[in-house]
């Protein structure tokens, strides 16, 4: 038979392994070493505007026939700026074109791509990517 003193043990050790666990996952997903980084690999294309524990806001510019490298944005939402065309290229090669309208937004699953304008105008894009 479990006494109440050996299940509030347990509980607090339960609940001590899930903050660990959470601690973990929270340092984790914040790490500064993914390589695909948008802020590292697009440095003259995306500024960091804002960042706490559970945002980062980009804001996004890329020129006439300008071209970011690839690189890795988490879900989140873009709100675009600017009318543009972009063709966005995934790690399989895949080619995607989108148009993009000024005052619009949209969500954005978690994606891995290289971005070009093809438009004739320069595209502006703020980014909001959520941490979790």
């Amino acid at each position: 038979m479990i006494t109440m003193n050996a299940m509030r043990k347990t509980i607090r050790y339960a609940c001590l392994f899930a903050a660990c666990l959470m601690l973990g996952f929270v340092a984790f997903s914040q790490s500064g070493d993914d390589p695909l980084d948008a802020l590292k690999v697009c440095p003259d294309q995306q500024k960091l505007i804002f960042e706490n524990q559970f945002v980062r806001i980009i804001d996004d510019q890329v020129p006439v026939g300008g071209t970011e490298a690839m690189h890795h944005h988490p879900h989140g939402v873009v709100v675009y700026l600017a009318d543009s065309t972009s063709a966005s290229t995934t790690q399989d090669g895949k080619v995607t074109t989108s148009n993009r309208k000024a005052n619009t937004a949209a969500w954005s699953e978690p994606a891995t791509h290289s971005v070009r304008n093809v438009s004739n105008t320069a595209s502006h894009a703020i980014r909001i990517d959520i941490k979790y």
